[in-house]
Parts: C-alpha cells; structure tokens; sequence
C-alpha cells in the first residue's frame, strides 16, 4: 500500500518536472567540491538545461562571477560541445580560463551592445543542443523574457546563465535561482607571502523549491573547496548559513 509520504513524494517529483527540473541521467556527474550548495537545490544536484541568474552590480563582484561561472563550466564542458559567452562590456581575460581547466578556443565571445540583441541572440542560442552553456551579460530581465529563455533552456537542455548589471533592475523572474558571488582575500599556506587560491562568498539568494544559503568556496586542484568557518578566521561567516528569502524575486 502506498503511503501519504510515498504520495507526497510521487507529487513533489512531478511538480520539480513541471517546473523544469528534470532527474540527472545515469552517471552524470556533480560538480566536484559542490555538494554543499548542490544540496540545496530539489534533487541535490545543480540543475541543468534551466536559467541561472547571477547579480553582478559592481565590477568586484562581476570579475568574482567570472571565475567562479569558470568552474562551473569546467564541468559542464567536460562531456564536449562549446559555450556562447555574449558580452556588453568584456571584462573577461580569456586567457584566465585556463586556471579553472576551460579551453579559450572552446568558448565563443560575442560582444553586443544593444540589450534586445543580446535576448535575442541568447534564446536562439539556447535552442542549440550543441552548446554546453550559453552566458548572456544583461541589465534587466522582465518575467516574460525570463519565461521564453527558461522555456528555450527546458527544450534543448543547454544551461543558461544570465549576469544582471543594474541593481535598479532586479525584479522577479522565472529564473530558476539568483546567485551573488563576492570575492574574498585568498590566504597562503604556513601565512607565506604571495597570493592564495581564488576563494568567494557564495550566496544563493533564491531557489525554486530549494533552501537558500551562504557558503565560503575556493578554486584549488581544478575543484571547488568549501572553506569551513574554523578555517576561515579573518571573515566569521560559515559555511551553509541559511540566508533569508528576499522580496526582491
């Protein structure tokens, strides 16, 4: 006989498929070093083929955001096909991929200047089951956009990742989860001079069905590592805090 739990589940597994969150294949692989934030999301995975959204309203936090988009690409471009990267203001240093195991030649850049063009361009590109990843740099994101790019996404199963620029735009989208990413100073082994790993504070503000949360992450061994507190001394945050749901999406 089939429980009230074994029902709720059956349900909540078809709302995540409504929603555009489809299982993970056999075999298919985490992110290395991820599994703290994975497991706040629905099926403890990061979701793939949907919309990302990351706010990068300062350039501090948009430079964090490239490096740590670098990561995750490294595993999203493992099993073949390229990823569109459209820009409007290129800061990325193409050559810097290569410390996060991302082939430049693998990527396409295209810079554009007009906001329209850069939706357009994006939701044509998520239609192409060839890519790996599409990142799209944009100012805002009304729902009805954000709705046609999830929808283009769900279709093909390409992973979107859209970086907002403009604090003043940040609205409610059909995006699946809103990222912050911060840099932090990195820290040397024995407090040796020199620079450290790449290290951020990761928020995720919101998530479909998920549990938000602050981590501390750092790039080292072509993996991400989650810094616990302990280790983490100059900036006393820990690592899964909960973080609040916000108003603004």
């Amino acid at each position: 006989m089939t429980t009230k739990r074994e029902l709720i589940t059956e349900l909540q597994k078809s709302i995540r498929l409504w929603e555009g969150f489809k299982p993970s294949p056999a075999g298919a692989k985490g992110i290395p070093g991820l599994e703290p934030i994975e497991a706040a999301f629905p099926n403890r995975v990061l979701p793939k083929g949907v919309i990302h959204e990351f706010l990068c309203t300062v350039s501090e936090n948009a430079a964090a955001c490239d490096g740590f988009l670098s990561g995750l690409l490294s595993v999203l471009m493992d099993g073949g096909g390229a990823c569109l990267w459209i820009n409007r203001s290129r800061q990325t240093f193409p050559v810097s991929l290569t410390m996060f195991d991302v082939a430049p030649e693998r990527i396409i850049f295209m810079d554009l200047t007009k906001e329209r063009d850069v939706l357009w361009v994006m939701e044509e590109a998520l239609k192409c089951k060839g890519l790996a990843a599409v990142i799209a740099e944009l100012d805002g994101l009304s729902m009805t956009e954000s709705r046609r790019l999830q929808l283009a996404a769900e279709e093909s199963q390409v992973t979107g990742f859209v970086l907002r620029t403009n604090a003043r735009n940040i609205n409610t989208t059909a995006c699946v989860a809103r990222w912050q990413v911060i840099p932090l100073p990195s820290e040397t082994e024995d407090d040796l001079p020199g620079v450290g790993f790449p290290r951020w504070q990761v928020d995720l503000l919101r998530v479909r069905n998920g549990k938000p949360g602050s981590w501390i992450m750092e790039w080292s061994a072509d993996r991400f590592t989650a810094i616990p507190m302990e280790d983490h001394t100059g900036h006393q945050r820990h690592t899964g805090v909960e973080v609040p749901l916000r108003k603004i999406g």
